[in-house]
């Protein structure tokens, strides 16, 4: 049995409906950038605050730029950054609306969950980046620092603020990134791809796979890693649980089928 609406429409009209949605979506992103470029210091003040944090009550610090376009630029990527995050839901909704004519009512109640909780999680994983990670990174590598008194040659920290906000979005992006473990797991198990057995009883070899991943996603820092690999083995163990309650609702299914 084919899925509704399926072949009913020819090529060329799933490629207008497909150009039109990924316009639409565009659109919502090129405004959406637009607004945050308006508001780029804001946003900007809100990225640096947990280094301000850790540099403490010092007045003398700060942030530098070496060219005369790098902070534009850089308000530039914030303002992208932050379009994508405020446009994202539109975005999503119009992969969703492309691809729901074409699945069965039992498989757009599966995924259309999933839609909703990603989302969340993302932002869950970005808080977790910005709140905890990012001042306890931040702390751990001014300790590094050495004053004159302390060192032939004082050693102090003058980031450029290209590199700071650049390190503050791929920690942000990771962390979010990484927090759709969960999602992916019980998609797989909620599908039949994989057994929640096969989770538990590979533990061993997720963590080695977590371990890795956490390398590839944060700088090249051990404590970055670990700081991502907690939250992310604490997902896995979440993600077993729930994948056990997915796979039973799963062979109910099966059987009543």
């Amino acid at each position: 049995m084919s899925p509704p609406h399926a072949n009913k429409a020819p090529l060329s009209q799933h490629l207008r409906e497909l150009r039109d949605r990924l316009m639409l979506a565009l659109g919502v992103w090129i405004v959406a950038t637009g607004v945050c470029y308006y508001f780029a210091t804001e946003i900007y003040d809100f990225l640096v605050t947990p280094l301000a944090l850790a540099f403490g009550e010092d007045d003398s610090r700060r942030l530098i730029y070496t060219s005369l376009t790098e902070t534009f630029v850089t308000y530039i990527k914030i303002a992208m950054m932050g379009g994508f995050f405020i446009g994202f839901p539109v975005i999503a909704a119009q992969l969703y609306l492309f691809l729901a004519p074409g699945l069965y009512k039992r498989e757009k109640a599966v995924i259309l969950p999933y839609l909703i909780t990603a989302p969340i999680l993302f932002f869950a994983g970005a808080a977790l980046a910005y709140y905890f990670v990012m001042p306890t990174a931040w702390g751990f590598f001014l300790s590094f620092e050495k004053p004159a008194s302390e060192a032939v040659v004082p050693l102090m920290l003058e980031a450029k603020v290209s590199e700071y906000v650049a390190l503050v979005m791929h920690i942000t992006l990771a962390f979010g990134l990484a927090f759709q473990l969960p999602i992916l797991l019980t998609l797989l198990v909620r599908f039949g791809m994989i057994r929640t057995t096969t989770l538990s009883r590979g533990r061993r070899y997720a963590v080695v796979i977590l371990l890795i991943l956490a390398a590839i996603l944060t700088p090249p820092d051990l404590l970055s890693q670990l700081l991502l690999f907690i939250p992310l083995y604490a997902l896995y163990e979440c993600s077993i649980v729930i994948c056990r309650r997915v796979e039973k609702r799963r062979e109910v299914e099966i059987q009543h089928a």
